[in-house]
C-alpha cells in the first residue's frame, strides 16, 4: 500500500482534507489511513485527478505542416507515438481520445500502453477517420461516399477494435482546399455512421467547425462536435437539448496564430486558422449560455500544439469565459463520461489511481495544472 499523506484533495466534488491510499493501482481509501508500506508527504500540496484530453492525434508531433506525415512509414509513426503518449504523461495526462492515425496506429498503441509496453496515458481511439472523398484529412483517413459505403467504414473500425468512430462533418483548417466550414458527409451519412456504432454500443465523434455541419451532426445522434468553431445559439441550444459534448479545442488554432507562415505553417492553413479564431469567442458564448456540456480536448500534434503542452488548454478555456472550476471538470469528470470511463476523473475509493499532484488549488489557480510536482497512473509514479 501507498499513500499520500496530509493532502488537500480536490476534483469535480469540492475540496477536502484526506490521505489518499493507494494499492494495486487503485485507491481504496480517502480520509484517514493507517500506517502503509510507503508513504509521501503531501502535506500543502493538492492531490487531483490525472487530465483527460478527448482530442488528440497520437501520431502528429506538432511540427508546422502536418500533411508532411504522408511520407512516413507506420513504424516512424508508431515511434512518435510512444515518445507523445510519454510527453503527455509526464505533463499530468493520465488518458486520451485518439482521433485519427492511419489503420490501428492508435489502437496498437492503447494496447501496447495497457500490457505496459509503453508508458503513457490510457488510450481511448478511433482507428481511422471516416471521410467523404477527397474531404478533410483524407490523407490519412478512410474515404467512404454514401450511407452503404460510410456504414462499411464504420464497421472496418470496429473490427480493428475502435473504442469511437470517428467522422469529419465539414471541412477543415488543415486541409488544401477545403472550406472549413462547408458540409462534407451528408446528414443521411452521419445518420448511417451513428447507427452502425451504435449498434455495437460505441460513441461518435464528428468534426465540424460550420453551422450547418454541426446541426447536421447533432440531429444524427453524434455523441460529441469537435472544434464547433462557427455554431450559432440556434446549434449550441440544440446541443444542450441533445445531450451532445463540445471539445473546444483552443489550443489548436492557438498554436497557427502564435507562430505562423514564418515558421512554416501552410498560408492557407494561416488564413483559416485566423478566421476560425475569431469565431471562438461567440461559440463560448452560445455554448455557456445554453449550458452545453464541455469536454477538453487540445487536437494535439497540430502545428506548434504538442502533447506535453496539453494543460495549457484549460487556461484557454478559462480565457474564453469558462471558470478554473468549469474547466477543472471539463477535463476531469465530463471528459471521462464522454470517453466511457467509469472509474477516472474523480479522487474517489474504487477509482483508478491516475492522479497529480498540484502546488495550487486548481480551482483559483487554472495554471497550476501545467507545472504538477508529481504524476501517478494505476498507482505508479512516473515524475
Amino acid at each position: 500500500m501507498l499513500v499520500l499523506r496530509g493532502a488537500d484533495v480536490v476534483d469535480a466534488n469540492g475540496l477536502r482534507e484526506a490521505d489518499v491510499a493507494i494499492e494495486d493501482g487503485t485507491i481504496v481509501s480517502v480520509g484517514d489511513a493507517p500506517d502503509a508500506d510507503e508513504e509521501i508527504d503531501v502535506s500543502g500540496k493538492f492531490v487531483a485527478p490525472g487530465l483527460i484530453d478527448a482530442h488528440v492525434h497520437l501520431m502528429m508531433d506538432g511540427r508546422p505542416d502536418v500533411t508532411s506525415t504522408v511520407d512516413e512509414n507506420e513504424t516512424m509513426l508508431a515511434y512518435r507515438a510512444a515518445a507523445n503518449l510519454r510527453s503527455a504523461l509526464e505533463a499530468g495526462v493520465t488518458a486520451v481520445r485518439d482521433l485519427g492515425a492511419p489503420r490501428s496506429l492508435a489502437i496498437d498503441a492503447g494496447d501496447a500502453v495497457d500490457e505496459g509496453v509503453i508508458d503513457g496515458p490510457r488510450v481511448v481511439a478511433c482507428g481511422e477517420n471516416i471521410v467523404m472523398t477527397g474531404g478533410h484529412g483524407h490523407w490519412f483517413g478512410r474515404e467512404a461516399d454514401g450511407a452503404v459505403e460510410v456504414t462499411k467504414a464504420v464497421r472496418e473500425q470496429l473490427k480493428r477494435g475502435a473504442d469511437v468512430i470517428k467522422c469529419m462533418a465539414t471541412g477543415g483548417v488543415l486541409t488544401d482546399g477545403a472550406i472549413t466550414g462547408a458540409p462534407e458527409l451528408s446528414e443521411d451519412e452521419l445518420t448511417a455512421l451513428v447507427e452502425a456504432a451504435s449498434a455495437k454500443h460505441v460513441p461518435t465523434a464528428a468534426h465540424a467547425h460550420g453551422t450547418e455541419g454541426i446541426k447536421n451532426a447533432v440531429r444524427a445522434g453524434i455523441s460529441s462536435v469537435e472544434h464547433g468553431t462557427f455554431m450559432d445559439r440556434e446549434a449550441a441550444e440544440l446541443m444542450a437539448e441533445k445531450g451532445t459534448y463540445w471539445v473546444p479545442t483552443v489550443k489548436a488554432s492557438d498554436g497557427i496564430l502564435t507562430e505562423g507562415v514564418e515558421a512554416g505553417i501552410p498560408e492557407y492553413a494561416v488564413e483559416k486558422g485566423e478566421e476560425a479564431a475569431n469565431a471562438m469567442g461567440d461559440a463560448f458564448e452560445y455554448t455557456l449560455d445554453a449550458d452545453v456540456k464541455i469536454a477538453m480536448g487540445t487536437d494535439a500534434g497540430t502545428p506548434f500544439n504538442f502533447h506535453g503542452d496539453i494543460p495549457e488548454e484549460l487556461e484557454l478555456m478559462v480565457e474564453y469565459g469558462l471558470t478554473p472550476k468549469h474547466a477543472l471538470e471539463a477535463a476531469t469528470v465530463n471528459a471521462a463520461d464522454l470517453l466511457g470511463l467509469s472509474d477516472v476523473g474523480l479522487v474517489e475509493a474504487g477509482y483508478r489511481a491516475d492522479l497529480v499532484v498540484l502546488d495550487a488549488d486548481p480551482r483559483e489557480n487554472v495554471k497550476t495544472w501545467q507545472m504538477p510536482t508529481r504524476v501517478m497512473t494505476r498507482g505508479n509514479i512516473v515524475r
